[in-house]
């Protein structure tokens, strides 16, 4: 029976749901969100906030700040809560609302940027805002999740490991890309492994991480309007690409199976059935990494109106996907 004092350390490391009766193919997905925070977040935002406690840059004084599309502002929002700092996310209007209502919640403040019409993205206005902000006050210490190699150090340690231990035998990994944390640090890992695993990312369309054109994105999460800064392309062995309505319907189709999983678990499992159906010949150990659950995604992805309103009445029509 786990008995804790704080919230992070509380993380379910070995859950797998096997997808194999819904998608027809062996593709075991690792359930990342249950944790106090809620998603994958929660292992990057503690190794930094403990990297930067080592090294002293973060002190009791220090007013934590940070650039967020909701996950990693949740988990920061609960490690400041539990240490005692005070913590400012900077996100912006595609940020769902019960996130913002959950840092509230937790104490934080939350700083939404709703005009960006002098920067070249959401993203780019959010980050100026957070450098002014740290330029004024030598306090505010900005971990910047985008830069911090200890972001992707959190799955050197410890996703990649767990999976491997889970999976001796593993071909084939898919995993979400946003600020690559998650990505870099299990391809690192399993590039020094006993054996090749094919390191598969999945981007949204309309994000410009592996080179592409940014377009609109609403759903928070996956995909971002630039390349980021801990993207190593010598990891990936592939990239799929995966529409955001193929997100929607791939999360309403798990939903109807009884889970719900958020917006960036459902690109991942779209990307990875995709591929899959393109490689059905081979008899492969492939793993997806859900970084998210689905609560969070009630008043977007799960509304209908909200649905029908930004990608047209046809939106949640059936699709041959899973199971088929």
């Amino acid at each position: 029976m786990p008995v804790i004092t704080t919230p992070q350390s509380f993380n379910e490391e070995d859950l797998y749901v096997d997808l194999a009766p819904m998608s027809g193919h062996r593709l075991l997905l690792k359930c990342e969100g249950f944790n106090f925070a809620g998603s994958i977040k929660l292992k990057a935002a503690t190794e930094m906030v403990e990297s930067a406690e080592r090294t002293g840059t973060l002190t009791p004084d220090s007013i934590l700040v940070e650039s967020s599309s909701g996950n990693l502002g949740v988990a920061l929002s609960m490690i400041a809560a539990s240490k005692g700092y005070r913590f400012v996310c900077v996100t912006d209007s595609r940020c769902n609302l019960a996130t913002r209502l959950m840092m509230e919640a937790l104490g934080s403040e939350v700083h939404v940027i709703s005009d960006h019409r002098d920067a070249s993205s959401p993203l780019a206005a959010r980050l100026e805002y957070v450098r002014r902000l740290s330029a004024r006050n030598d306090r505010y210490v900005w971990l910047s999740q985008y830069t911090n190699a200890d972001n992707w150090k959190a799955h050197y340690r410890r996703t990649a490991p767990a999976i491997a231990r889970a999976f001796p035998r593993l071909d084939v990994l898919f995993v979400g890309a946003g600020t690559t944390g998650t990505l870099m640090g299990c391809a690192r890992w399993f590039r020094d492994w006993h054996r090749p695993v094919r390191i598969v990312a999945v981007d949204s369309i309309g994000s410009a991480i592996f080179g592409d054109p940014p377009g609109r994105r609403m759903i928070p999460g996956l995909g971002m309007s630039m390349r980021p800064p801990l993207l190593d392309d010598a990891y990936v062995d592939e990239v799929v690409r995966v529409h955001e309505i193929d997100t929607i319907r791939m999360c309403h189709e798990l939903a109807k199976c009884g889970f719900l999983f958020g917006g960036s678990t459902g690109t991942v499992v779209s990307g990875a059935v995709d591929w899959l159906g393109q490689h059905t010949t081979q008899d492969l150990t492939t793993v997806a990494i859900a970084p998210d659950l689905g609560e969070r995604y009630l008043d977007t992805i799960y509304h209908n109106n909200w649905v029908e309103d930004i990608y047209g009445d046809s939106a949640l029509v059936s699709q041959p996907h899973i199971g088929n």
